[in-house]
């Protein structure tokens, strides 16, 4: 189990594939929502930009920030 936080944010360093925990904690940020994500539910993020994502949509709209392309219309 990777909760060893007490309720903090931790810092993470993300890689292919996995990542690595620079300071305990439960959860990180997404980086287009703020959205609390909890270490055991992590699933998406950039290695480029060092950024946690919550889902897949705001992966992509992640990518499309960083090409400078236009949000998505709903």
């Amino acid at each position: 189990m990777l909760m060893t936080g007490g309720g903090r944010e931790a810092r993470i360093q993300y890689m292919a594939g996995t990542f690595r925990l620079l300071s305990a904690g439960d959860y990180v940020r997404c980086a287009e929502t703020q959205v609390a994500i909890p270490l055991e539910e992590l699933r998406y993020w950039s290695v480029d930009r060092q950024e946690a994502y919550v889902d897949a949509a705001a992966s992509l709209a992640a990518e499309r920030r960083a090409a400078g392309s236009p949000p998505a219309s709903a």
